[in-house]
């Protein structure tokens, strides 16, 4: 790292300065708290059963810390299945590591240009499943719904494009948007399985919260119950309010929350959960949220092992989620690997952040693979899901200067009908 990079890299450092600074083969992370610029690689998390990961993860950033002030920090990525055989759990610790202010500052920040990130498609974009079995399989979830055999699950959709993307500017345009959110990218060429170290980045812009630690505070910040925005401001505005009052979405909220506050409790001292969720708005969705607040009980428990306690909600999940999760397995028909894991890092005084890995894409030199998913639950309509899967891949599609013509795109009069059916 050179002098002027030091020099950029002070405690004065804004968002908008490190991501000035990143490079395809860098590591970024930014949350409205606090943002991390990563280069090369120190050392790499051994592999171990997914049940040892926390305390493995604990023991080396100890033994990485040395007894200094300046904390180790551990950065990376876990997938949705954490024994997967495609997609490893990916934690290191960078060789360079730089420290600046939360994203909420990144668009004052001089210079940061919003260029195009110079996607271009020779080929036809691949979409699995099929907007036809993706509502076949909302169908199927309904009747085992009905049938008792969970109450909800998450089905998804990946997105294939044949494309060349420019990482910086795409990061950058991500964290333009995304300013109260969680900003990564994350290079993966350490953890692939089966790909021969192929380089590949998770990159995405994602709303929620899995779960952070600063000192004693414990913060995670679920979403479920989803509308997509409109345009026209009064019409944006219905949507909002119907989603506060749809039966429908406050259900399916109300499941994701109490798995949260039960797995959360066994490491508070107090804990607190709203009594009823607020709106959270993206530029492509409006989302119902609540922000679950308590006092860790015990100050070595890391913020890790209580993210790795929270993981999978049933917001990516469903509930219960053996049964919500075998369905997903057998129903999607795709791999979702870093899809809907967590990304984020953790020190070693414990404190970290760690952010479902949502509105995302895994970026390599062949092209992206793009994700999106929408929980199904008694009531759904499988069109409506579906259109709710591509507004949420419009926000990766958008930031990479994509107007992609995707089957069954939401027309206004199918979400006008939507936003009168939660109303």
């Amino acid at each position: 790292m050179n002098d002027r990079l030091h020099h950029v890299f002070s405690e004065q450092a804004s968002a908008a300065d490190l991501l000035l600074h990143y490079q395809a083969g860098a590591t970024f992370f930014a949350s409205p708290r606090r943002s991390l610029l990563a280069h090369g690689v120190q050392a790499v998390l051994p592999p171990c059963a997914p049940g040892r990961i926390a305390a493995h993860a604990a023991a080396f950033l100890k033994d990485a810390a040395g007894g200094r002030a300046t904390p180790a920090v551990l950065m990376g990525a876990l997938p949705f299945c954490l024994d997967s055989s495609s997609a490893a759990p990916y934690l290191y610790l960078p060789r360079q590591l730089a420290s600046g202010a939360g994203v909420d500052h990144a668009a004052a920040g001089p210079g940061l240009a919003l260029g195009n990130p110079g996607a271009r498609l020779p080929g036809a974009p691949l979409m699995q499943p099929t907007p036809q079995q993706y509502r076949a399989n909302v169908r199927r979830a309904l009747a085992d719904i009905g049938a008792a055999r969970f109450e909800k699950t998450v089905l998804s959709r990946s997105l294939t494009l044949d494309a060349s993307i420019d990482l910086p500017v795409l990061l950058q345009r991500l964290a333009a948007r995304n300013l109260r959110g969680y900003t990564f990218a994350i290079n993966l060429a350490g953890a692939a399985i089966g790909q021969a170290g192929a380089p590949r980045t998770l990159i995405g812009a994602s709303p929620e919260l899995l779960l952070s630690r600063h000192g004693r505070a414990l913060v995670s910040h679920p979403l479920a119950g989803s509308i997509p925005r409109s345009a026209d401001p009064a019409e944006d505005r219905r949507r909002a309010d119907g989603l506060l009052q749809s039966a429908k979405d406050l259900h399916e909220h109300a499941l994701v929350v109490e798995a949260v506050a039960a797995a959360m409790r066994p490491y508070c001292k107090t804990l607190h959960v709203p009594a009823a969720p607020s709106l959270l708005s993206t530029a492509t969705m409006w989302h119902l949220g609540t922000q679950v607040r308590g006092e860790l009980a015990d100050p070595a428990t890391t913020s890790l092992e209580v993210a790795l306690a929270l993981h999978p909600t049933p917001a990516v999940c469903g509930h219960p989620a053996a049964p919500a999760a075998s369905f997903i397995a057998e129903a999607e028909g795709f791999d979702r690997r870093y899809f809907a894991g967590l990304v984020g890092w953790c020190d070693s005084h414990g404190d970290g952040e760690w952010a479902v890995t949502l509105r995302c894409a895994e970026v390599g030199a062949a092209g992206a693979t793009l994700y999106a998913g929408a929980g199904i639950v008694a009531g759904s309509e499988p069109q409506l899901e579906l259109l709710e899967t591509s507004a949420k891949l419009r926000t990766m599609l958008a930031a990479m200067n994509l107007e992609l013509q995707l089957e069954d795109e939401p027309t206004g009069e199918q979400l006008y009908e939507h936003a009168k059916a939660v109303s």
